[in-house]
């Protein structure tokens, strides 16, 4: 029997507005042609993911076939394809992901691309239990570590990552598991807040956003959705401002400069609250202090970061790795993507890729 036809949605105007109009984008096995115009414009196609740095990034692991190696954020698969290929269907590649949906449906596309458990194997695990799959898929000859949140989970409204979008303040890299962030707000007190502003994204505004935040909350107004809590992030912004031009004397910002500040306020606020409900920054300190162990001698290790905060963090633990003699060889600068690269897909413009050497 024939499955039933499914109607495309229905959108006002030329062009699909929404995550479920954009049903070209959401099918890129089938309108391949749709989704490279829109790369090309230099924007990510709903429901996608586009690996960043993937030649300089091969480039630093120099994977030989035949090698057993690890990609801890699996995501889209990007970069893991671009492992197996110099495998060349020789040696083992293990793709963790916390993220179940992530998970479930980027094996799915490996497996129906003919990789089979001979050479990849996909695990439900947070990288900072690297070493859990060490155990039985190790020592490995390589490890990639992406630290940055996929353009799937952000472009997803009801996943709730990104201020641009109306959808529940959730957050959680895994939906299956622990608090979203609505209901993290609804623990902090206004210091505790603040201080993860501060810690979490380096907010100029923290005190302000923090106050606004459990003002609304000790009031018994709503903050469950991305909506409301981005109102409250430029309510914050708007009042550390106005005190400031007060302190100036009057000098006014413009309207665009201020929402350009909103703007900024709200992508950090978001990021803060992620970083804190995922405990990102414990799993990153996790697989770094677990790096050695994992490595087989020579192994070489990449991680791509995305903001100032992870990559301290990584820079600050290779060069105490490398000054205990646990890692031979570190970089002495960052790499970045190409020119090129980040023209095509503006999101590689913030990465920073570092390397060691086990």
């Amino acid at each position: 029997m024939n499955e039933e036809h499914q109607r495309r949605p229905h959108y006002s105007g030329s062009h699909p507005h929404t995550y479920e109009e954009k049903y070209k984008e959401l099918q890129p096995e089938k309108y391949a042609d749709t989704v490279e115009k829109v790369i090309a414009k230099g924007s990510t196609p709903a429901g996608m993911h586009l690996p960043i740095a993937v030649d300089e990034i091969l480039d630093v692991l120099k994977i030989k076939s035949g090698e057993s190696g690890i990609d801890c954020t699996l995501g889209y698969g990007g970069h893991t394809r671009a492992m197996l290929a110099k495998l060349d269907g020789q040696g083992h590649l293990c793709g963790l992901d916390v993220d179940s949906v992530n998970l479930a449906r980027t094996a799915g596309m490996l497996r129906e691309e003919g990789f089979g458990d001979d050479v990849f194997t996909p695990l439900h695990l947070n990288f900072s239990a690297v070493d859990e799959a060490a155990e039985k898929y190790g020592p490995f000859d390589f490890l990639l570590a992406d630290l940055g949140v996929s353009s799937m989970q952000l472009d997803d409204p009801k996943r709730g990552f990104s201020w641009k979008r109306e959808g529940p303040l959730d957050l959680r890299l895994d939906p299956a598991s622990g608090m979203t962030a609505a209901q993290r707000l609804k623990t902090m007190e206004c210091d505790e807040l603040e201080g993860m502003l501060v810690t979490n994204a380096d907010e100029p505004y923290a005190a302000e956003i923090a106050g606004a935040i459990t003002a609304a909350l000790k009031k018994g107004e709503p903050v469950n959705t991305t909506a409301q809590l981005r109102k409250l992030v430029e309510a914050g912004v708007k009042n550390a401002l106005a005190h400031e031009e007060r302190e100036l004397h009057g000098d006014h910002r413009r309207k665009a400069e201020i929402e350009e500040l909103v703007r900024g306020s709200c992508q950090r606020t978001f990021q803060a609250l992620r970083i804190d409900i995922n405990g990102e920054y414990e799993a990153l300190q996790a697989l770094l202090e677990k790096l050695p162990a994992v490595l087989r001698e020579g192994g070489r290790a990449a991680f791509l970061t995305f903001h100032s905060g992870e990559d301290r963090i990584v820079k600050k633990e290779l060069k105490r790795l490398h000054r205990e003699g646990l890692l031979s060889e570190i970089p002495d600068d960052v790499t970045r993507p190409s020119a090129e690269e980040m023209e095509r897909n503006p999101r590689a413009r913030s990465a920073k890729l570092r390397w060691a050497i086990r």
